[in-house]
């Protein structure tokens, strides 16, 4: 077989419209029969949030391409004008299954559950109407702002992801033309209103209806020709010029404001909406065609979480599973001592997160401890962790923060948590120059009998104890000497620029970690031409960088195995004859999100394991600063490998890419249902209990929380 050129785009699935094929995997779940009712709720406000993302952030970008002339192909082939013609017709068909899925699966079915869902201020009976209208008067109307628009008062600015009413208005006596009115529905009220019902039963009314049935009260002099919701989404990709920002601090702040006026770039109406009315809107948004869409039901389907949030509705929901504890780490004990034992291995959220607390608080408060550095990502509303490293600070230990700036839609926050750590006496750094800080790492530096000994906490996900409960991560506390070496150095390369000679452990993105991967998949390819063991299974969020990829195309002609776990993007194909025959792709979609990164790679039986920050994107291995890490205690490479074996098991929640590039859940005859989360749930609490004398102690099993 002669060389193959694997920069052709034959070989390359586009990479966005890869995403819109895992939002359909999420909207999936809310079509999912066998998932209890408002379980399905969740799901189906999950992939409109995801899809607001994904308009903020990458039609956007692909927008500014477009503005800008910028016409290069991405490596499927595809210039950002054709990416956005297929996106918008991928687009319109997700959105009309969501509708689909809302009108004619779910209202039905919640209302025979005791849930009636008014759709229309126009179905209320006279009982209700005189309820809703009672109060619009006394909780709605104080807080509401009309806004009209004539020759003196021109049209206003329509914020970011904000719900508003339009209306077309004119004078009572009937003279003069139809002005154009707007309103905004406001986000401090709650936009679910419980109207009055006997028994458990519960309906329920949103507030623009409530809103567009009182119109009239709003505009006393005039007629109410016609009135309609309508919501717009902006460009939110912030453009910092980091080289020429004297103050990283400030120059975020300043876009963070632009992110609320960008550029209108879709706009979403109610089905049936007046011709006159659109017009208006789309000639004052600037809007095309393509990017209008209209919408049979609710405007952002978002407030699907907040009905999952209501009350009385348990049984049609699935019961919180608790993280468990973690069977080396007994509440109260001395996590350094621990930690000196041996190596221990976290899953969250099987496995609680509060050891990673523990570790920053013990270190806090431990006389012994000279020195903590942390970097942060993304962190809760209320961190312990926060609150621990302020405590350090305070207690007179040597305290370094790598706070990333730029984390997106975290920037606001983490300018708080800043410079609150700054207050405290910790040293705050602010990311480098042109990366993004995106490794999760803590170092500990401990005075001790022999000497100073250095204590780690590595991981796949960050330092957030609320999204640690929702996200499925792996966590390494370590203090061997040679990782507590490349710690140290990690740190002195973030605060100092200096990077030293030789790394003993840690492989560093974007130094050389792409180079790193790389080695691996191509030694595993050599191995396989040699006649020897060659396998490989990576996990990941997204795969989408093309010399990886090749890598795998060239390793599979080799004849090496290889199994992928891909929750989201994957740019690869499989079935391509006499290349990709020997690679599975597989996209697990279950009760918790999916976010650890675990490679295997089976070196002639003698198998290595990794788990990082670090997806297979060009951004994580040439724009970010990414840790890999290493796994060596064989105890817990062992736990990695089943923990990998399992997802390649799983038959219910995982869906498998096929040669079209469609994702089909798999054949299940003549085999048992086996759901790998489901499975994790249950070894934690048996592990747990195991390692607990009483057993009456320990929590009952439950499926998880969804989080998307």
């Amino acid at each position: 077989m002669g060389e193959i050129d694997f920069s052709q785009p034959k070989y390359y699935t586009n990479r966005e419209l890869s995403w819109i094929l895992f939002d359909h995997r999420v909207l999936n779940e809310a079509r999912d029969k066998n998932i209890p009712l408002f379980e399905r709720l969740k799901f189906l406000s999950i992939t409109a949030s995801n899809l607001d993302e994904f308009f903020m952030i990458r039609v956007a970008s692909l927008k500014d391409m477009v503005n800008a002339k910028y016409e290069k192909p991405d490596i499927a082939g595809m210039t950002p004008t054709e990416q956005l013609t297929a996106l918008s017709i991928a687009i319109h068909n997700l959105v009309d299954l969501q509708y689909s899925t809302w009108n004619r699966s779910l209202v039905p079915k919640l209302a025979q559950s005791g849930l009636t869902i008014i759709g229309s201020h126009e179905e209320l009976s006279p009982e209700d109407g005189e309820f809703v209208d009672r109060y619009f008067e006394e909780n709605v109307y104080p807080v509401l702002t009309p806004m009209a628009v004539d020759s003196s008062r021109p049209f206003p600015l329509i914020r970011n992801k904000t719900l508003n009413i339009a209306a077309l208005v004119q004078k009572k006596n009937g003279k003069g033309e139809l002005e154009f009115a707007t309103v905004q529905v406001p986000s401090v009220l709650n936009r679910i209103v419980l109207l009055p019902s006997e028994g458990k039963a519960r309906r329920i009314i949103l507030l623009e209806e409530i809103i567009e049935r009182n119109m009239h009260k709003l505009f006393l002099n005039y007629t109410i020709v016609c009135a309609h919701p309508f919501r717009i989404m902006r460009n939110a990709d912030l453009t910092i010029e980091e080289d020429e920002a004297a103050d990283l601090l400030k120059e975020i702040e300043k876009q963070l404001k632009k992110r609320q006026w960008g550029e209108a770039i879709r706009l979403e109406v109610e089905e049936g909406c007046d011709k006159r009315l659109l017009n208006i809107l789309r000639e004052e948004l600037h809007m095309e065609e393509e990017n209008i869409y209209a919408i049979d039901g609710p405007l952002d389907l978002t407030v699907c979480m907040k009905m999952y949030g209501l009350e009385g509705f348990d049984h049609l929901k699935t019961p919180k599973y608790i993280p468990q504890q973690v069977p080396e780490l007994p509440a109260g004990c001395n996590i350094f001592d621990a930690i000196r034992e041996g190596d221990i291995l976290l899953h969250h959220p099987y496995q609680t997160f509060e050891p990673v607390v523990d570790f920053i608080r013990q270190a806090a408060r431990d006389k012994e401890v000279l020195a903590i550095k942390q970097t942060l990502y993304r962190v809760s509303g209320n961190s312990p962790i926060i609150a621990a490293l302020a405590q350090a600070a305070e207690n007179g230990k040597q305290v370094t923060v790598l706070v990333e700036l730029k984390a997106r839609f975290d920037e606001e926050n983490n300018i708080v948590w800043a410079r609150m750590l700054e207050k405290a006496g910790c040293h705050v750094i602010y990311g480098l120059v042109g990366l993004k800080t995106h490794s999760k790492i803590t170092l500990v530096v401990r005075r001790e009998e022999d000497g100073i000994r250095r204590y780690v906490h590595l991981g796949t996900g960050n330092y957030n104890d609320a999204t640690a409960k929702l996200y499925t991560d792996i966590g390494l506390l370590t203090c061997a000497e040679p990782i507590g070496e490349d710690a140290t150095a990690v740190f002195n390369m973030l605060s100092g620029y200096s990077e030293p000679l030789a790394w003993n452990k840690l492989a560093l993105a974007p130094l050389w970690l792409k180079d790193k991967f790389l080695y691996l998949i191509g030694r595993e390819k050599q191995h396989a031409k040699e006649g020897r063991p060659a396998h490989i299974i990576a996990k990941m969020n997204s795969l989408c960088d093309r010399d990886i990829i090749a890598a795998l195309y060239e390793a599979s002609v080799a004849g090496v195995k290889i199994d992928l776990i891909v929750r989201g993007i994957c740019c690869l194909k499989v079935g391509i004859k006499g290349i990709s025959e020997n690679i599975t792709v597989r996209s697990i979609v279950g009760n918790f999100l999916e976010h650890s990164r675990i490679f295997y790679f089976e070196n002639d039986e003698n198998y290595e394991i990794y788990c990082g920050s670090a997806d297979w994107m060009p951004r994580n291995l040439e724009r970010r600063v990414e840790i890999l890490f290493p796994v060596d205690r064989p105890e817990l490479k062992e736990k990695l490998l089943h923990i990998l074996q399992c997802q390649l098991k799983d038959n219910v929640k995982a869906s498998v890419l096929q040669a079209d590039g469609s994702y089909e859940k798999p054949d299940k005859r003549g085999r048992s249902q086996f759901q790998s989360q489901e499975a994790f749930c249950h070894e934690a609490v048996l592990a747990a209990k195991a390692a607990t004398e009483d057993a009456n102690t320990v929590s009952r099993t439950f499926i998880p929380e969804v989080h998307h």
